[in-house]
């Protein structure tokens, strides 16, 4: 699938304001900057499509952006920001939450994970989060170009055997990289594989 036009659709701060739910959503979420707008960029080929920023918390609503006229890609806000207050966490929380559980027409999340850290307790509670109330997610490792091979394969690895403490198997997996467009044909596939499941709601 090639991506020919990908464009802003609407920022929402409940999930009663997204749109109707009658196209197919793919969301995107993950640690504050992990490199998940740089990755939507990337996927979309659209430089500035989704807003980067050196600063975590940037994203705070649910953005939608509208692809080929016939699918959702959503990005939602960071999770795991620590200088946010204790208010707005929760608040942030509950409408990921909300969107997370009950949008009738969300294919799969993929959860975006740097490829440069150990495992990390926050991302492994979410995935569990995830799991606990069968919300169909992947794996995307990010920043791939900022990490040899060996300390690659050492992080993932660790990453893998944490979660194979909890599940019987492991989610589909992808490698990435916003800078060298590593993993862009290997999701992009995915989602197009998917497509042809997604049932309208009436």
């Amino acid at each position: 699938m090639s991506i020919k036009t990908a464009k802003f659709f609407i920022s929402s701060q409940k999930i009663s304001q997204c749109p109707k739910p009658i196209l197919p959503e793919y969301a995107f979420i993950g640690r504050s900057n992990v490199g998940k707008s740089s990755l939507i960029n990337m996927l979309t080929d659209h430089k500035d499509l989704a807003k980067t920023s050196s600063t975590p918390g940037k994203t705070k609503l649910i953005n939608h952006f509208i692809i080929n006229e016939s699918w959702y890609l959503v990005d939602l806000p960071g999770y795991g920001y620590a200088k946010l207050s204790k208010s707005i966490k929760e608040k942030w929380q509950k409408m990921i939450e909300d969107y997370l559980s009950h949008r009738e027409s969300l294919m799969t999340i993929f959860v975006l994970i740097d490829s440069r850290l150990e495992p990390q307790k926050i991302d492994l509670q979410f995935i569990e989060w995830l799991g606990v109330n069968q919300i169909p997610f992947s794996i995307v490792f990010t920043k791939l170009d900022k990490i040899n091979a060996k300390q690659l394969a050492e992080n993932t690895n660790k990453f893998k055997h944490e979660l194979l403490t909890q599940w019987e198997e492991l989610p589909t997996i992808f490698l990435s990289s916003a800078k060298n467009e590593a993993g862009k044909k290997e999701i992009i596939d995915y989602i197009e594989s998917s497509l042809s499941l997604f049932v309208p709601i009436k």
